[in-house]
Order: C-alpha cells, then sequence, then structure tokens
C-alpha cells in the first residue's frame, strides 16, 4: 500500500525491510517511538537518544492498546507483562485522551525502575533493527547473539559507508546506551514523515490485526485516541425520543430528564471504539459513572434491546423519513438487519442483537474486561 520514497545514498529497500522478520511487536513500537522522539526533537540533525528515552517511548505507545483497550500483542511477547509489572498513577488526563503528546504518561513511567526492562530490550531491539543496512558486513554471522554482539562496531565503522539509520555511543555491546541517527536519515525523515509515519502504522495495524483477528475495531485502539467528543448527534437524537416517550433507566429504574441524561456506551467504547447509536442508550451521570468499562450483565440485555426498539419507534413516527433512515444506518449495517424498517419489529431486532452484541461480551470478557456488571 505504502511506497516509501526514493533518496540519493540511502538504501531506501533496507528500510522496507525493516518489518520483514518478526515474531513480536518490539520492532514496530521501537520503530514508532523512534519517530515520536526525532519529530519531538525537532529533527535534530546530531540527535542523540539513551535506550531508556526509546523504551520509556515504546510503553508509552503500548499502554493504550493493552491496558486500555486490552489488545494481544501475541504469545511470545512480553510487552503486556512488562507494562503490568510497572507501578503507574494513571491521571484522568490520561484516560480521557487530553495527555495529546504522552507527556504525562512518559512521564509517570520514567518514575519507574526500568533497569530490567532496558536491559531486556538491549538484548536484541536496537541492534537486530540495524540488520537490514549492514547485511554485507553481518551475513556471516548466523547465531543471533553474534549478530547483536558485532552490531555496535559495524556500525560505528561503516556509518559513512553503508549509512545505516543510527550508530552507537561505543563500539563494545555492553557499553552501548544510546544511538546516534544518521544526519541524512533524519533528513529523510524530516522531508517524507507523514509518508514514513503512514507506512509504519500500516504494518503495525497488519501486525496487530493478525493477532487480535476477532477483535473489533482495532485500527481505532493503536494509538492514543483523540479526545472523546459529546456525542451531539446521539445526545439529541434521545432527547427527540425522550420529548415524546417517559423512559427508564435500563440499570436504575429511575425515570430519565432529557435534560440531565448521559449516554452510556452498553459495550464499553474501550472494546468497540465506537460511537454507533445502536450501542448507546440513555442513563443518568451517576450509573454511568458506576458502569464505567465493565459489560453489564445478561439480565440487563432484553431491557436494552426494548428501549431500543421503542425510539427507533418514537424516532421513526415523529421525525422525517430521512432523517429516521439517517440514524439507522449504523442499526442497520452493524446489526446486519436487510432493511431499515425490519428495525421496527422487535423480534426482528432482538434476534440481530442477539447475534451481534453476545458473542462480543464473550469476547470482551476473555480480553480481560470485567462481566457481569450489575447496579447497585
Amino acid at each position: 500500500m505504502y511506497n516509501l520514497p526514493s533518496y540519493d545514498n540511502l538504501n531506501i529497500s533496507a528500510l522496507a525491510g525493516l518489518f520483514d522478520s518478526r515474531t513480536n511487536s518490539y520492532k514496530y513500537l521501537y520503530f514508532l517511538s523512534l519517530l515520536d522522539i526525532v519529530k519531538r526533537n525537532n529533527f535534530n540533525s546530531s540527535l542523540s537518544i539513551g535506550f531508556r528515552e526509546i523504551i520509556v517511548e515504546m510503553l508509552a505507545n503500548a499502554w493504550y492498546p493493552h491496558n486500555y483497550f486490552k489488545l494481544s500483542f501475541g504469545k511470545q511477547d512480553r510487552i503486556d507483562k512488562l507494562l503490568d509489572s510497572l507501578i503507574l498513577d494513571i491521571t484522568e488526563p490520561i484516560l480521557k485522551f487530553t495527555d495529546t503528546d504522552k507527556s504525562l504518561l512518559r512521564k509517570t513511567i520514567n518514575q519507574n525502575n526500568l533497569t530490567g526492562i532496558i536491559n531486556y530490550f538491549k538484548k536484541n531491539v536496537p541492534f537486530r533493527l540495524l540488520r537490514p543496512f549492514l547485511l554485507e558486513k553481518l551475513h556471516n554471522f548466523e547465531v543471533n547473539y553474534e549478530v547483536v554482539l558485532r552490531t555496535p562496531e559495524i556500525a560505528n565503522q561503516y556509518f559513512d559507508v553503508y549509512k545505516p539509520l543510527y550508530r552507537f555511543n561505543s563500539n563494545i555491546y555492553k557499553d552501548s546506551d544510546s544511538i546516534i541517527l544518521h544526519p541524512e536519515w533524519i533528513k529523510y525523515l524530516k522531508e517524507n514523515y507523514a509518508i514514513v509515519r503512514g507506512w509504519a502504522s500500516w504494518e503495525w495495524l497488519n501486525y496487530m490485526q493478525q493477532k487480535n483477528p476477532s477483535t473489533p475495531n482495532v485500527v481505532n485502539k493503536l494509538f492514543m485516541p483523540q479526545q472523546r467528543d459529546s456525542l451531539p448527534e446521539q445526545k439529541k437524537y434521545w432527547k427527540t425520543v425522550l420529548e415524546y416517550r417517559d423512559i427508564e433507566c435500563i440499570y436504575s429504574k429511575i425515570l430519565l430528564n432529557k435534560n440531565e441524561i448521559s449516554l452510556d456506551h452498553y459495550l464499553p467504547w474501550s472494546f468497540v471504539a465506537h460511537n454507533q447509536l445502536w450501542n448507546i442508550i440513555p442513563t443518568t451521570q451517576s450509573v454511568n459513572s458506576s458502569k464505567s468499562n465493565n459489560l453489564p450483565a445478561r439480565k440487563y440485555f432484553h431491557d436494552f434491546v426494548e428501549l431500543q426498539h421503542r425510539a427507533l419507534t418514537v424516532a421513526y413516527e415523529n421525525i422525517s423519513k430521512n432523517q429516521w433512515l439517517k440514524y439507522t444506518e449504523s442499526f442497520v449495517f452493524d446489526l446486519k438487519v436487510s432493511q431499515a424498517e425490519d428495525l421496527l419489529n422487535l423480534e426482528v431486532l432482538l434476534k440481530a442483537y442477539e447475534i451481534t452484541t453476545i458473542p462480543l461480551i464473550s469476547l470482551a470478557t476473555l480480553q480481560g474486561f470485567t462481566p457481569n456488571w450489575v447496579y447497585a
């Protein structure tokens, strides 16, 4: 899908081959983190980056997919266990996606003792990533540890000949703890950042989709989401419904006031990563806060579908046909009903929701979302 731009005297095919040999997420996270750091430093041509800074960036980039969206990185991968071993003070700006440059997340990660994690990643990732650039000199070393041990010396010696992406601050493996990017690669990344970032993100998405084949909307779970909006269209829909029909919260049985409703994602937003109307119902702020990212107990399912059916019927009877069809687009597409009018049949709607949501609840439970939430 992506063709990386050519560039005089740089081995673009080596860059394109960075992810050809991989069994875990580390190369993707490492390279994407390098891009983040380089951009944040305004493509400084003399930039030196310590292993600790790279590791902190990697862990920050992995936090949302793992901790918030509960994606799998693969059976051989340890990034999830390394994240779980940290003591992190996750503040509201991080949870509400207002920590736009991940500075707070990086800070709280950096407060941990990362020596063991740094030593773990140092065994392979920074050195193996350079192999495509130095194949002529490294191809004789078949054993992985020999490649790793010799890479700093060879990268430094042939830095201006083969122009690898970076070199190390020492010729000796055990003394290497930072990298120095090649100034010509810095220039290349500055001129082609959007393309290179898009390519790396595409490769990362392909990998994560393979590791999470049944998970919905993986593409929106890889990076820190944009700040969640106030759902104006969804709120307008439910306020319109409440103008014509009294509605009780399905969890608390409290009669709802259209001017004080809070919108609940029946399947947690952090699992579905979308704001489709078929998954959203009104409740109170206190109930919504209590439910958080939990999965509702099965006893609420029938009331949930009946509420959706009641709202669809009220809207059908009281708003324009074109507006109603616009509201029902996601119902038809995601619930896989033949036509919008079928949504007015409670039996059809109930069956469609059973087919769609019950398997998703099972999958979300397997991924670590708390099931059987009941409002108390």
